[in-house]
């Protein structure tokens, strides 16, 4: 061993333990391996910096926002609606869907992002079933590192494997080349999760449930004694409201009838529309009506202005959460609503929002709200459209948004835009399926279309781009190319010809897959991929077969990253709403590990010929 790839290697090694010890974030360690790597002449600048210009590297950071583009317009979380209703309260079906779901939607879009958003699923579902969150949040996992499976987009090792081939001056793996792969091992992983699921209930399930569980809108409903109050009216043609504004038809003070929100049909579809004093009303019009005085007759108001009373579903307006939002705010010292009454500073008219309810000294209010004078220290429960709750944020120089409730992560603030956001991931998945046009050109394409279409902004744009894993693509990229400068790749190659070789492909398959997973319990499996892929290739070279199939098992094993909490985000990501111990993950993630390498070693082969 030479003195350069002594050097290598202790790099390398240093890397591995700070990846480990979790001490350093990982971007860092990678930066700060580009700079050990120029600063000691092992590599050039342009050879340390070529992971900057990597294709590869663009084509993920524009997944990214594709991906944010589908949540923008919720898309993903439609999913989610979908998945609860046609699971009803089986547990079993729950887990075949969600799993399902899950791998379809990680194949175009970060396998995180898609388990982030079905974590509050799982959640909701599992306290609808009594049942342990425990037993869905694993299988949600899993699902999540097998849809990396999916597709050549579907996660960054098999871009990384991808691009080592064309390097090398291989023809690239087809857009759906790992697919059946992937499908052979989520039939393997939902049949495995059907028996497993029984080792995952936990005891103390129900209280790191209730530790990750923010508050919601049922919560502020409780706190604030809004059950009850809420109606859904028509505006009948011919009513006395059509042609008016809400400012002018003084519902509230003749009623106790506030109106915090409209639904609206336009262009064949109904949409929430904001509730301001300026607001015209016309026929056809459904009221979300928040009435506060009791003791007037809903059906006597109906009848006075030709109404018709609506089905309701949901609990105070929580069914309409995604167009209606709640915040609770409170007033700052020196603001000037301090003695004054919701009537005098004309609340709707000036900020677009309705106050529901008011507490004092941690009690809620009763009555008509309007004209309480404001007082230090109350807590006022505002609802209207989530955009004007934002900028109700900026108002700094009154009152300060204290609470958000769960449901804000849940809004779609481009819901009119989804069927734009599906046309877009159509055309990148059609475009990438053609030789004509580079992966990354089709992303780009798509990222273009989603910011025309108004699915993303630019500011979101840049948000969604998880900046710290590309920085670790680019930091690891140079480890690849200086093992073959000092020949470490050879001298890695020839231990595994004198461990493997002699026993033919298969066994070399096999051990390539065991050292894959094996480097993965410390690293990611981003950065195992691009130490493996080369030596993978090398590994074919020597023994004069093919690249395809050796290259295959790597992008394979380094999704299979069920073993540990930490080899993968998604694992992390599910151990505390799932109250998970790390003795959890080896228990059902290693001898699922062995099924997908048995599985995979006999299956590639047939797929991608020695």
């Amino acid at each position: 061993m030479t003195g350069e790839l002594l050097w290598v290697v202790t790099l390398l090694a240093i890397a591995m333990v700070l990846f480990a010890r979790n001490t350093l974030r990982m971007d860092i360690v990678a930066l700060l391996v580009i700079i050990a790597f120029v600063l000691s002449g092992t590599l050039t600048i342009n050879e340390a910096l070529a992971g900057f210009s990597d294709p590869n590297v663009i084509l993920i950071a524009a997944l990214f926002v594709v991906g944010h583009g589908l949540v923008r317009t919720g898309v993903a979380y439609q999913v989610g609606d979908w998945l609860m209703k046609v699971a009803g309260n089986s547990e079993t079906r729950m887990l075949v869907l969600l799993m399902l779901t899950v791998a379809g939607l990680g194949a175009f879009m970060s396998s995180t992002g898609v388990v982030a958003i079905f974590i509050p699923v799982v959640i909701s579902v599992s306290a609808r079933m009594k049942t342990s969150p425990a037993r869905l949040m694993m299988p949600l996992s899993f699902a999540g590192l097998i849809s990396g499976m999916m597709t050549l987009v579907a996660t960054p090792p098999n871009m990384v494997v991808n691009s080592e081939l064309l390097r090398e001056g291989f023809d690239g793996f087809g857009f759906f080349g790992v697919t059946p792969v992937g499908l052979v091992v989520l039939v393997m992983g939902i049949g495995y999760m059907l028996i497993a699921r029984r080792w995952l209930s936990s005891e103390d399930a129900s209280r790191g449930q209730q530790r990750w569980k923010r508050r919601t809108f049922r919560d502020l409903i409780r706190d604030y004694h809004l059950t009850g109050r809420a109606r859904r009216v028509t505006i009948r043609p011919g009513s006395p409201l059509v042609g008016r504004t809400l400012d002018d038809v003084h519902l509230r003070s003749r009623y106790g009838a506030n109106v915090v929100g409209i639904e609206r049909w336009r262009k064949f579809r109904r949409v929430m529309v904001s509730a301001t004093g300026n607001t015209e009303l016309f026929a056809r019009d459904v009221l979300l009506l928040d009435m506060s005085d009791p003791e007037i007759s809903i059906r006597q108001f109906c009848t006075d202005e030709m109404l018709e009373p609506m089905v309701l579903r949901g609990e105070y307006f929580s069914e309409q959460s995604r167009d209606v939002g709640m915040a609770e705010v409170s007033l700052i010292p020196d603001s000037e609503l301090l003695g004054k009454t919701l009537r005098d500073v004309a609340f709707r008219s000036t900020y677009g929002l309705n106050v529901v309810g008011i507490r004092r000294q941690g009690e809620a209010l009763e009555g008509k709200l309007v004209d309480d004078q404001l007082q230090l220290g109350d807590m006022l429960l505002v609802i209207g459209d989530w955009k004007l709750i934002r900028q109700l944020q900026q108002q700094m120089h009154d009152f300060i948004v204290l609470n958000l409730p769960a449901e804000v992560e849940e809004v779609a603030p481009a819901l009119s835009q989804a069927p734009h956001a599906l046309f877009c991931l159509a055309l990148m998945v059609a475009l990438m399926l053609t030789d004509d046009v580079p992966n990354a050109i089709a992303a780009i394409i798509a990222c273009m279309l989603m910011g025309k279409f108004r699915c993303i902004t630019m500011e979101g744009a840049y948000k969604a781009i998880h900046w710290p894993s590309l920085l670790l693509i680019v930091g690891m990229m140079p480890f690849a190319l200086a093992l073959q400068k000092t020949g470490g790749v050879a001298l890695i190659v020839k231990g595994l010809m004198e461990v493997s070789g002699g026993y033919g492909p298969y066994m070399m398959l096999l051990s390539l897959f065991i050292l894959c997973a094996v480097i993965g319990l410390f690293i990611s499996n981003t950065a195992t991929a691009v130490l493996m892929a080369p030596i993978a290739i090398a590994a074919a070279h020597q023994m004069g077969v093919s690249p395809y199939p050796f290259t295959m098992i790597i992008a394979i094993a380094a999704s299979a990253a069920f073993m540990t909490p930490v080899s993968s985000p998604v694992n992390t990501l599910v151990m505390v709403p799932g109250n998970y111990k790390f003795a959890d993950f080896i228990r059902i993630g290693v001898p699922f590990t062995l099924m997908v390498m048995v599985v995979s070693v006999f299956l590639v082969p047939v797929l991608f010929p020695f």
